[in-house]
C-alpha cells in the first residue's frame, strides 16, 4: 500500500482504455496459443474444457470486481488476500502472480517469435520483451492507445477467420459432435490449458491506482472485457474444429492457418500470422504492465526489495519494477520452450485466483466465489503434471520465503 512518502499512480484510464487494455491481455493468449494442447488433452471435449474455463473464469472475474471495489489499489488479490485473509495468503497470492504471470509474459513473447520468424524465434522473443517494457517505461496511457490499435486489427482477422470458415470453408459439424475417447479428466485439463487464455482481467484489477472512479470503472469492466473475449473463442473454436478436427487440430502449430489453408484460403495465411504476432505483443504489453504493478504493491510492503517500489518522477510509472520484469521475462523467452510457459502460467495463475475467491467469501458472497474456489483448485491439479510440479516447487519457495522473513521480523 501506498504510504505519505510515496507518491501515487496518476489516474488516467476510464472504462473505455480500461476494457481494451484488458481485451488485449486475452485477446490473442489463447486464440493463436491454447487451442491445439486443449485439443490433444480433450479431442473433441475441447469445447466442453472452453465452457468450462469461461464458467471459472466468470466466477473468478466476479469475485475480482467486488474485490476490486473495495480495494481500488494496485496490486489485485496480492492485496485482497492481504486485506481479507492476512499477510500470508496475499503474500502467496502475488507470488504466485508474478512467477505465473512472468511465464504468460514469455508465452507471448515466444509466440511473437514463432509466428514472425520462427528460425529465430527465440531472438525475437528477446526483442519483443525489450521494447515493449520501453513502451511501459513511457507511461500507461500511451500502452493503452496502443493496445486499443492491436486489439482492433486483431478481431477484424478473426472475424475474417471465423467468416471464411464457418461459410466458405469445409467445415463439418460432426466434427464437433464428442467422441468415445472424451474423458472427464482431458476435458479438466483442456479447461486449465484455456484458463491461460482468461486470466487477462487480472490485468485490470492491477490497474487500481491509474483507472477514474475505480469503484465503479473496474466492476463494470471486467465483465464486458470477459464476456467479449467468451464470445470471440467460443466462435474462433467452434470454427477451427469443425474445419480440422481434434485430431488436425491437435497436431497443428499455428492452427488458425492451417484451417484457413484447408478451407482453401491459402492467400490468408500470411495475413493470420501477422494478426497472431499482433495479438501476441498485445498481449505481452498488457502482462508485462500488471506484473510491473503487483510487483510495485508487494516492493512497497517489503515483500520484495523496496528499491523496487519507486515510482518515477516524471512519467509516474514503476519504472524499477517494469524494468525487473522485463528483464526476468527477457532470461524466460531465451530458453524455455512454448509448452511449458502455458503450463506453468496457468498453474500459478489458477492458484492467485483460488485466493481471489477464498478472500470474495470474507465479503459475504458465497455461490460464484465458493464454485471459482472449487474450480481453480480442481484445474490447477489437473494441468500436465510436470507443470503441476514445477508450480508447487515455486509457489512452495515463495512460501517458506515468506514465513522465514516473518519469523525475523519479529524476532523468532
Amino acid at each position: 500500500m501506498t504510504t505519505p512518502g510515496e507518491p501515487a499512480l496518476r489516474r488516467r484510464l476510464g472504462l473505455f482504455d480500461t476494457v481494451i487494455l484488458g481485451l488485449g491481455s486475452m485477446i490473442g493468449a489463447g486464440i493463436f496459443v491454447a487451442l491445439a494442447p486443449a485439443a490433444a488433452a480433450a479431442g473433441t471435449g475441447l469445447l466442453v474444457g472452453l465452457a468450462v474455463a469461461g464458467v471459472v473464469a466468470t466466477c473468478n472475474a466476479m469475485s475480482s470486481a467486488w474485490l476490486a471495489a473495495r480495494y481500488p489499489q494496485s496490486g489485485g488479490t496480492y492485496v485482497y488476500g492481504r486485506e481479507r485473509l492476512g499477510p500470508f495468503w496475499g503474500h502467496t497470492a502475488g507470488w504466485s502472480f508474478v512467477v505465473g504471470k512472468t511465464a504468460s509474459c514469455a508465452a507471448m513473447a515466444l509466440t511473437v517469435g514463432y509466428y514472425a520468424w520462427p528460425q529465430y524465434a527465440h531472438a525475437v522473443a528477446v526483442a519483443a520483451v525489450v521494447a515493449l517494457t520501453a513502451v511501459g517505461y513511457a507511461g500507461v496511457q500511451r500502452s493503452a492507445l496502443l493496445t486499443r490499435v492491436i486489439v482492433a486489427v486483431v478481431l477484424a482477422v478473426l472475424a475474417v477467420v471465423v467468416t471464411v470458415l464457418l461459410g466458405f470453408g469445409g467445415a463439418d459439424a460432426s466434427r464437433l459432435t464428442l467422441g468415445g475417447d472424451v474423458t472427464a479428466y482431458g476435458v479438466l485439463q483442456a479447461a486449465g490449458l484455456m484458463f491461460f487464455a482468461f486470466a487477462g482481467y487480472a490485468r485490470i484489477a492491477t490497474l487500481g491506482e491509474e483507472v477514474t472512479a475505480p469503484e465503479k470503472t473496474i466492476p463494470r469492466a471486467i465483465p464486458i472485457a470477459l464476456g467479449i473475449t467468451l464470445v470471440v473463442y467460443a466462435l474462433v473454436a467452434v470454427a477451427v474444429l469443425a474445419e480440422l478436427g481434434a485430431a488436425g487440430l491437435a497436431g497443428s502449430q499455428a492452427p488458425l492457418s492451417d484451417a484457413v489453408r484447408a478451407a482453401g484460403f491459402g492467400a490468408l495465411e500470411p495475413v493470420v500470422g501477422v494478426a497472431a504476432a499482433i495479438g501476441a505483443l498485445g498481449a505481452l504489453l498488457a502482462l508485462l504492465l500488471g506484473v510491473s504493478r503487483t510487483t510495485l504493491a508487494m516492493a512497497r510492503d517489503r515483500h520484495l526489495p523496496h528499491v523496487l517500489a519507486a515510482v518515477h518522477p516524471r512519467h509516474r510509472t514503476p519504472h524499477r519494477a517494469e524494468l525487473a520484469v522485463g528483464a526476468a521475462v527477457a532470461v524466460l523467452a531465451a530458453v524455455v520452450d512454448l509448452g511449458s510457459a502455458i503450463g506453468f502460467s496457468s498453474f500459478g495463475v489458477l492458484l492467485y485466483y483460488a485466493i481471489a475467491n477464498a478472500s470474495a467469501l470474507t465479503l459475504g458472497r458465497r455461490v460464484l466465489p465458493a464454485v471459482g474456489l472449487v474450480g481453480c483448485l480442481t484445474l490447477a491439479a489437473t494441468l500436465p503434471l510436470t507443470s503441476v510440479l514445477a508450480g508447487a516447487v515455486v509457489v512452495a519457495v515463495g512460501m517458506i520465503s515468506y514465513s522465514a522473513g516473518a519469523r525475523r521480523r519479529h524476532g523468532v
